[in-house]
């Protein structure tokens, strides 16, 4: 199911924060059920942001088994909790979530700037009950978990990177959009080498969403969410880099970032000749008595320069 949703005009709608309250909600569950598809959204006919149309509420009200089915299907819960759902030790939970075998849907950062992965406990549970899963649930750790874990293997950032990327294109609305959301998990310098242009760099800046949880501008916590935020693996970079430059020509040929009317598109220049290196064995003659020397500035402003006289020499 679609994030949003196209309605039609003058469609009555409600701000997010008063459809939470309609739909029984903490604003944390409803956002998490809009990236997940739970909640369509329409965007604001005034350029306020998105907004959730009457209609998608009453839909919602008169679905089965409302609240709870809802509530249940957005429900975030932490390591301890994941646990207890899927019948293991909080310990092994967290090696089941490091080789990626459970997914988070979200994180934060405690008072003590440690990272607080949470997951769906929908997903937690359906994995719990697949029969395929019960040996990794009980008895001694498989072999290739205990060698990643010794090789120092954590895929739970790049796992909700992956999720997020999905929850954000899910949402675009436009190719733009759907660029600056791949942008998000770029570093600066790699968006850099990849939108060149200036103008289109400042217009794909607009549509980067904010990170979901970020500290003070340059406090460790904005750091540490900066890490998690952004790819580090080469594979991931490189996927992420094609998808961009993807997504910037779609961009481009959808819609040009605007500029000032006194700077013009740019064009590729061809790249600029590296003048050749003096040959050592062309050796400038020794001027005869009586001969009137020239100076530099004489021989290249004279017809031909340097370049005709060795052509003479040469016929």
């Amino acid at each position: 199911m679609s994030g949003h949703t196209v309605m039609p005009a003058h469609a009555p709608a409600r701000s997010l924060s008063r459809a939470a309250r309609e739909l029984g909600l903490k604003r944390s569950e409803f956002d998490l059920a809009v990236n997940l598809g739970r909640i369509r959204t329409v965007p604001d006919e005034g350029g306020g942001g998105r907004r959730v149309a009457c209609a998608e509420i009453d839909r919602l009200l008169r679905s089965p088994g409302f609240p709870e089915t809802l509530a249940d299907s957005v429900q975030a819960v932490g390591t301890t909790e994941g646990a207890q759902i899927v019948g293991v030790p909080p310990a092994r939970f967290t090696r089941l979530a490091k080789v990626g075998l459970v997914v988070p849907v979200k994180f934060y950062l405690n008072r003590y700037r440690a990272v607080v992965w949470l997951y769906l406990a929908e997903e937690l549970r359906q994995f719990a009950h697949d029969g395929n899963n019960a040996f990794l649930l009980s008895g001694r750790t498989p072999d290739w978990i205990r060698g990643q874990l010794a090789a120092g293997q954590d895929l739970r950032p790049r796992n909700w990177r992956g999720r997020h990327l999905g929850f954000l294109l899910r949402q675009a609305e436009g190719p733009w959009q759907q660029a600056g959301a791949l942008a998000a998990f770029l570093a600066p310098a790699q968006v850099a080498e990849i939108v060149t242009d200036p103008c289109e760099r400042s217009h794909l800046n607009r549509f980067r969403p904010t990170p979901p949880a970020h500290g003070v501008p340059g406090s460790p916590a904005a750091h540490l969410v900066e890490k998690i935020t952004t790819a580090d693996d080469p594979d991931e970079i490189g996927w992420l880099r094609s998808d961009l430059a993807r997504a910037l020509e779609e961009a481009r040929t959808h819609e040009p970032a605007p500029r000032p009317a006194n700077i013009a598109t740019p064009t590729p220049f061809p790249a600029k000749a590296t003048p050749p290196e003096a040959d050592p064995a062309v050796v400038t003659p020794a001027p005869t008595s009586g001969e009137r020397v020239t100076t530099p500035d004489e021989r290249r402003n004279s017809r031909g320069g340097l370049l005709g006289w060795l052509r003479r020499r040469v016929t």
